[in-house]
């Protein structure tokens, strides 16, 4: 428990303590708290006004949170209007894909999860916490087991900052080596996240690809780089064409599909265009790097024929 708060010089303390009760869905009578910190009823009131004009201020254009008195229970609390919470679908939706991505050790989605239901209306938590109570028991993660939280953050401080960066990765016959390169891109792609780079002591027209979860010691070196061909697309343009974690160059594929759903392969190839069509049957072209877009395309079976392929050179 929290003993007295005593001096006029700790104002900011109690300011500080009662938008943290508030903002986390507590609520303070005025007499009791104005015993806790050791000040009268009056300063206490003189606190509140404050707070209702600090959230005025930055919630002016919204009007989405104030503190309110309720009669009944004789005690003040933070009240958000529905736009300043996620929803209960959005919650719902955004904790679906998360289960779904089993990115992360139990642990941690336990705790993301957590948070995510904290942002809901308080009346709805506990409804959605029930929902995915057996989903969240029977969590599967991946077997390598890291929090990848921190280097997918640090490595995303190093794309942003266009800085070479030094790590030690681990390939899948276990041989460790030592590595320099350009950062262009972190994404996540069935189940993994994954590094795109250019090596540092190369000019290769493509990245290479690395799993996050296998990249350990991350360090700036401190040099700054170039990004190949940024003038060319954006780094969400670039994005579409890296479908399939498998490196390569650029190049542009073209092939007939017929079946069930031309949208899911539209979806899959964010840059697909449809040339033609005839009677069900679509001519696609699209844009991908690496060698993925080859076992994407042998998966489709008869449904994809007439596969021709083009290298795309960028000046």
């Amino acid at each position: 428990m929290v003993g007295k708060v005593v001096g006029k010089e700790d104002k900011s303390f109690r300011l500080l303590r009662m938008y943290e009760l508030l903002n986390r869905g507590g609520a303070f009578e005025k007499q009791k708290l104005a015993e806790r910190f050791g000040v009268s009823e009056k300063t206490v009131q003189r606190d509140i006004d404050d707070l209702r004009a600090y959230l005025a201020e930055v919630h002016v254009t919204e009007l989405s949170a104030a503190i309110q008195y309720d009669k009944a229970k004789n005690s003040y609390s933070l009240v958000r209007y529905e736009r300043e919470w996620l929803t209960s679908e959005e919650t719902l939706a955004i904790v679906k894909i998360l289960l779904d991505s089993r990115a992360f050790p139990k642990d941690v989605i336990e705790r993301l999860i957590e948070k995510l239901t904290g942002q809901v209306m308080p009346e709805q938590r506990d409804f959605i916490r029930e929902m995915i109570k057996n989903e969240l028991f029977h969590y599967v993660p991946l077997r390598h087991g890291k929090n990848l939280l921190s280097p997918v953050w640090e490595l995303s401080r190093l794309i942003e900052n266009r800085e070479a960066t030094k790590f030690t990765y681990t390939r899948q016959d276990g041989m460790r080596r030592d590595r320099i390169v350009k950062p262009v891109a972190i994404v996540f792609s069935e189940f993994y996240f994954y590094l795109l780079a250019y090596p540092a002591d190369k000019s290769n027209d493509f990245p290479a690809v690395f799993r996050v979860d296998r990249i350990e010691d991350i360090s700036g070196t401190g040099e700054k780089f170039f990004v190949p061909y940024e003038k060319k697309f954006s780094d969400g343009e670039f994005r579409k064409r890296v479908q399939f974690m498998y490196p390569g160059e650029l190049e542009r594929v073209t092939f007939q599909f017929r079946g069930d759903s031309i949208e899911a392969v539209l979806d899959r190839l964010p840059t697909a265009k449809i040339t033609n069509e005839s009677n069900g049957t679509y001519t696609v072209t699209a844009e991908v790097y690496g060698k993925g877009i080859d076992m994407w395309l042998r998966s489709q079976g008869d449904f994809v024929k007439d596969v021709k392929k083009s290298a795309i050179y960028r000046s």
